[in-house]
């Protein structure tokens, strides 16, 4: 009796400990939990619930939905505004992101070059990038105003004689997507050009000093030295650049609305019209099950090649 009791502290002590163990296991996950619960309630809950919808007919206008399951997806592939409208998108991200890189590198191997003095580097770089400082609404309405028929760009494209007429850059179906895109472009390349720069600034100068004693002159050393050195960094930011540019909302809607005559119908204006102008709810989550899918695409690629650059 004596022998058995003598082992209960033991005992005792030893479940004492793994609940603490335990405990201290689970003290990481509580300050996590509010985060997890506010990403199920305001991320997972909501895609699930769009996905369901898209599988109804007359969600949330009904009190009790059927179940239609993909004929939603079939509606809107064979409407030719939702075709256009992932023409027009498709266009408009590609475009959009190739000189997003173009421009932002060319202004900041400008900002990267000894040839300009350090207080003239500074200006330019203000200047540079203050179409980032600029709300969607304000690069609308700044725009809307120099494209205007009657605004300064055709002011001074008749004055110079390249044009005869006043192009209405954002009412016309011709010009439109164009003008559209050009804004975006214009909005979005200091990004790159900040990024870029950093990128720059980063890559040893030994390997320039490598290259030049090779033979090789500014160009080959662009092209074998500098591009190589940036090109995660271009990868990552065109592809991130991409899933932001589809899914662009505002500038659209602020400036074109999506027409005329749907030339500037993007998918999210799309989903937008259908959900809030026509109140097809389900064709709308059809829709935006779409953009979703192509997006996560674009994020599985952009992940696998985060995970190749480590």
């Amino acid at each position: 009796m004596a022998s058995a009791t003598a082992h209960l502290p033991g005992a005792f002590g030893r479940g004492a400990s793994y609940a603490f163990t335990h405990r201290r296991a689970l003290v990481p996950y509580l300050y996590i939990a509010p985060s997890i619960a506010l990403f199920f309630l305001l991320m997972l809950y909501p895609m699930v619930a769009v996905f369901r919808y898209s599988l109804l007919d007359g969600a949330i206008l009904k009190p009790d939905p059927s179940f239609v399951w993909f004929d939603n997806f079939a509606k809107i592939f064979a409407d030719p505004v939702f075709i256009q409208s992932i023409g027009n998108t498709l266009y408009f991200s590609v475009m959009s992101v190739a000189f997003h890189v173009i421009i932002g590198l060319a202004f900041a191997l400008m900002l990267n070059s000894d040839r300009i003095s350090r207080p003239a580097r500074a200006i330019l770089r203000v200047l540079y990038i203050l179409p980032w400082l600029f709300t969607a609404v304000i690069i609308a309405i700044i725009w809307r105003l120099i494209l205007d028929p009657n605004g300064v760009i055709n002011a001074i494209l008749m004055a110079l004689q390249i044009v005869d007429f006043k192009v209405e850059w954002f009412s016309s179906p011709r010009t439109a997507i164009h003008a559209l895109t050009f804004v975006n472009i214009w909005a979005g390349y200091p990004l790159y050009m900040v990024t870029l720069l950093a990128g720059l600034q980063g890559i040893p100068r030994d390997l320039y000093e490598a290259a030049s004693i090779d033979g090789a002159g500014p160009i080959r050393q662009f092209w074998h030295v500098t591009l190589p050195q940036l090109k995660p960094i271009i990868v990552s930011i065109a592809m991130l650049d991409f899933i932001w540019t589809m899914q662009v909302f505002p500038l659209v809607w602020m400036t074109t609305g999506g027409g005329p005559i749907h030339a500037t119908e993007m998918m999210s204006i799309y989903t937008y019209k259908a959900a809030f102008s026509r109140f097809q709810f389900s064709v709308a989550s059809a829709s935006a099950v779409i953009l979703f899918i192509i997006s996560m695409s674009m994020t599985y690629f952009y992940i696998k090649h985060q995970k190749a650059t480590r």
